[in-house]
């Protein structure tokens, strides 16, 4: 699969259900070495208080996407695992 393949598409948690993003508002984390993906990095939708808080970021491994459709991403991320990250712009 190719990289411009993964733009557009949404990630979907398929532990409950969860719109967690877009590909194409995300970043992805390369392995210098292989140059094969590692993560997958999501900014967490805007809302009034991440506006003083600062950006969060949900990092997602590259072993918690189960399938690769058309439009969809689904992964499998457990409540306990879902952690937003601060970070600076």
């Amino acid at each position: 699969m190719r990289l411009s393949e993964l733009g557009g598409k949404e990630i979907i948690n398929i532990s409950n259900g969860a719109r967690l993003g877009i590909v194409g508002e995300s970043d992805l984390v390369f392995d210098e070495n292989t140059g094969q993906v590692r993560s997958i990095v999501l900014p967490r939708r805007s809302g009034l208080i991440s506006f003083w808080a600062g950006k969060q970021y949900l990092v997602i491994p590259w072993e918690a996407i189960k399938k690769i459709g058309r439009e969809v991403i689904i992964v499998e991320l457990r409540q306990e695992n879902v952690n937003f990250n601060y970070g600076e712009e």
